[in-house]
């Protein structure tokens, strides 16, 4: 076996020994997954750790199910253990979709709060998954919780690599921002108040649009404010120095080594210029790097006269740190994100 292919199974085994869905316990009983298995979850999910354990708690399902299995037996679970009953997330259809482009993925879902006669506020969301993977479908709670909060909620996707690179996933969620706003009276919310929300990748996507306003064009104005969950990708080349082989890889796969490129694609790079006002930053109490990254980002913002805070949230991970959001088991980031909407748009 090659030491390239050697790294990527260990990457892949320590994504799977630590999973926070595959497994309830890190003892692990099963043989290793085999090559054709371990190739499946690194297209699926590439091979970062952390990316690799949000891809395999979102997205097992897309596996194979000689994979699924083998997967499971690694990590100890039995199918009495897999048919436990989880959490009930209850299924919400989007009220409308707005296409911004020619391709599948430039889409946005909107959810509306039932009975709305006034324009109330707007949530964006901006999916997670490496610049590589993801869908704009998968929202969990979300969609039930802010619309309930009166507060539309909308989720948008945007094209990926290898096809397409960071500036023109940038360059869709502000087509996206764009089309929502130039239809706020269609659609019936208040296009004065809408907040950026973005997940890992989708963080980094959320915090270049509300630094540098070339993204969002006329629209950016509308940003009122940007909520950032447990990203890590502020400033690019300070993170890939930071990042342990695997993740540093995901990084040069989406940034490249120009280092004016990776500076022109950090958000840090643009603070003090037309930066949107309001910002609250969420990581991973534990995850190191999420910490320092907005850290950084929150202390350039305030020193530019912003109001931004960074809130480390406990008992939870990567994935969970979004998915749970709008659940009891996601109290805590639920708690802070509604404190901040309701500071904002009270």
């Amino acid at each position: 076996m090659s030491p390239m292919a050697r790294t990527l199974l260990a990457g892949i085994l320590l994504a799977l020994l630590t999973a926070p869905i595959l497994a309830q316990r890190q003892e692990t009983k099963g043989k290793r997954p085999s090559r054709e298995c371990i190739r499946e979850i690194a297209q699926l999910c590439g091979t970062e750790p952390q990316g690799v354990r949000a891809c395999l708690a979102e997205q097992s399902q897309a596996l194979s199910d000689k994979c699924q299995k083998q997967v499971r037996k690694r990590m100890g679970v039995s199918e009495a253990d897999r048919l436990k009953p989880r959490p009930f997330v209850r299924a919400i259809r989007p009220t409308r979709s707005v296409l911004f482009g020619d391709h599948q993925r430039q889409r946005v879902d909107i959810y509306e709060p039932e009975g709305a006669v006034e324009a109330l506020p707007l949530v964006l969301f901006i999916h997670g998954g490496g610049w590589r993977i993801g869908s704009h479908e998968r929202v969990q709670a979300k969609s039930a919780h802010f619309p309930e909060q009166d507060i539309y909620f909308a989720s948008t996707g945007y094209r990926l690599l290898p096809d397409y690179p960071v500036e023109d996933q940038a360059k869709d969620v502000g087509l996206a921002l764009q089309a929502l706003v130039s239809q706020a009276g269609i659609i019936g919310f208040d296009a004065k108040r809408v907040v950026l929300m973005g997940h890992s990748a989708g963080a980094h996507l959320a915090a270049l649009v509300a630094t540098d306003p070339q993204y969002a064009s006329e629209a950016f104005g509308a940003i009122k404010g940007v909520v950032l969950l447990d990203g890590a990708g502020y400033d690019v080349a300070q993170n890939m120095e930071d990042a342990e082989f695997q993740a540093r890889r995901v990084y040069e796969d989406a940034f490249g080594f120009d280092e004016e490129r990776k500076k022109a694609l950090s958000p840090v790079t643009h603070v003090g210029g037309a930066d949107a006002p309001n910002w609250l930053a969420l990581y991973v109490e534990d995850r190191a790097i999420a910490k320092k990254q907005a850290d950084l980002l929150v202390a350039r913002l305030t020193s530019a006269g912003q109001s931004a805070s960074a809130v480390a949230i406990a008992n939870t991970d990567h994935g969970q740190m979004n998915r749970d959001i709008g659940t009891e088991a996601g109290k805590a980031q639920t708690e802070a994100i509604d404190a901040f909407l309701t500071n904002l748009f009270d």
